[in-house]
């Protein structure tokens, strides 16, 4: 039993560990930066949808506005780059911050990610699943104020019930129909929601326009 003990003790150390949640983010450098205006750039498409930036980006403006932050037009901003011979986000993205600031004059840069998008088949089930990640850095000094991830399911409270013929061949329907509606476009909604919005633990601060702007950090 006394060799079992150092065993014992080591699981309950990882359970422990497993237990506690991640640490929080670090906001002395975006309250020192407290910007007022976003320039969103395209996000970089590391998925096989090639609709996936531009449905993705729809839905980042709102989040942000109603966080308290001036968006600068996703359409605007994009067909300015297209005018400067840009097109590619990852082209984009390796643009100088000065340059982007003396064009924009925006205070901070958001740069997106994003990983997953569109439905995929799981043998007796079909999901649709949005995942992305953000990093904001102020223009005017370079330095990474916040950075965050999220993702989002249209099956997230959904469980299997019923005989396997009918869950495989409710799958495959599901992800026709998933398909032909533009599912991913709703889903994208969500995480955009989640990963942008500022009322969450570890989310952006509320900019200067919100009147719930403070130096408090969301809980």
């Amino acid at each position: 039993m006394k060799r079992l003990m150092p065993l014992f003790v080591s699981i309950a150390l990882l359970a422990l560990l497993g237990c506690q949640s991640a640490p929080d983010h670090d906001y002395t450098e975006f309250r020192a930066s407290n910007p007022a205006s976003i320039l969103v750039l395209p996000a970089i498409n590391e998925t096989t949808d090639v609709d996936a930036s531009d449905g993705f980006l729809s839905h980042v403006t709102l989040p942000l506005a109603e966080a308290g932050y001036y968006v600068f037009p996703i359409n605007v901003v994009k067909e300015t780059f297209r005018q400067n011979g840009l097109t590619l986000a990852d082209e984009i993205h390796r643009v100088n911050l000065n340059k982007l600031q003396q064009i924009f004059g925006t205070d901070a840069v958001l740069y997106l990610k994003i990983t997953q998008y569109g439905t995929q088949y799981q043998v007796i089930n079909s999901e649709t699943r949005v995942s992305a990640s953000a990093r904001l850095v102020d223009a005017r000094t370079g330095k990474q104020i916040w950075q965050g991830s999220a993702s989002a399911s249209n099956h997230e409270n959904s469980q299997a019930n019923g005989n396997i013929i009918g869950m495989l061949a409710g799958a495959v329907i599901s992800q026709v129909i998933d398909t032909m509606t533009d599912e991913s476009h709703n889903v994208a909604a969500i995480t955009s929601n989640r990963l942008l919005r500022a009322d969450q633990r570890n989310g952006i601060l509320y900019g200067s326009r919100s009147p719930l702007h403070s130096s408090s950090v969301p809980q």
